[in-house]
Order: C-alpha cells, then structure tokens, then sequence
C-alpha cells in the first residue's frame, strides 16, 4: 500500500493514498465504497477566487478549519472572504488545496 503521511509540527495529520487502496480498505472493514465527492461541488466556477465563502460553505468546512489548514488566522480568512483583502497567490493556493479546488477549474 501506498500511503503518504502529510506532518504539521512534527505531528501526523494526514494520511494520504491512492483511491484504489482506500476503496480496498473500506472493502476490508466492511463498509460500502465510497463515491468520489459530487460534481456539484467539484466544479467550481472560473472565478473561484471571487466566492471562497460559497465554496467553503458548500463543503461545510468551518472558517477555521480552512484559515488552519491555509496558515493564516480566522480573522483575515473572514476578511478576504469579505473582499476587504485581497489573498496573494500563495494564499489562493493554499486555499484551493484546501477547498479541493482543481487546478483547472479554479482561478
């Protein structure tokens, strides 16, 4: 199996593997196989920049989970959710791999 351990301050955080293995994993539990996430939710406006609350809500992630996982406080996540900060390239990555925005389909 093929499992890659993401650390946050030396801590495990994550565990990430391929789809395949993990499907194979929940066979093994004896639970049902898992649906990759809704398109609905996958696809993502050109402008994904423009909404970060819409697609923090509609994963029904909380503003501090997803400031966490960015680097940065709830409080400045709320402001570039609000338009009053405008979130450097660096940040918007951070926030598209924490909303799992592809590549192609975010801004």
């Amino acid at each position: 199996m093929n499992v890659q351990v993401i650390t946050r301050d030396g801590e495990a955080e994550y565990a990430v593997l391929p789809w395949a293995d993990y499907q194979a994993l929940l066979a093994a539990a004896g639970v049902k196989a898992a649906q990759p996430a809704s398109s609905t939710i996958g696809a993502v406006a050109a402008d994904a920049s423009s909404d970060w609350r819409g697609l923090r809500e509609a994963r029904g992630y909380s503003l501090e989970h997803v400031a966490r996982s960015v680097g940065i406080s709830p409080s400045y996540l709320e402001l570039i959710e609000k338009g009053e900060r405008e979130a450097s390239e660096a940040i918007q990555h951070g926030l598209r791999r924490a909303l799992g925005v592809t590549a192609g389909s975010g801004s």
